[in-house]
């Protein structure tokens, strides 16, 4: 999975982090969880600001 799987990666983050209103994280937060994700294989520094506000989005769509 790559940072442009943004909803690959929101599904992923909702089945793995249950617990966590992705409302309430901030971006360095989320950065470290989607690196986290073992099926994510990409560099960590192709990732900006626009990335992690869509995944983020994409995350609250996914549970809401």
């Amino acid at each position: 999975m790559k940072w442009t799987d943004v909803y690959r990666i929101a599904e992923s983050l909702a089945d793995a982090h249950s617990d966590i209103h992705p409302q309430n994280i901030r971006f360095t937060e989320l950065r470290a969880l989607v690196l986290g994700l073992p099926e994510f294989d990409d560099n960590p520094d192709h990732c900006g600001e626009k990335v992690l506000e869509a995944i983020q989005q994409a995350w609250i769509e996914e549970i809401s």
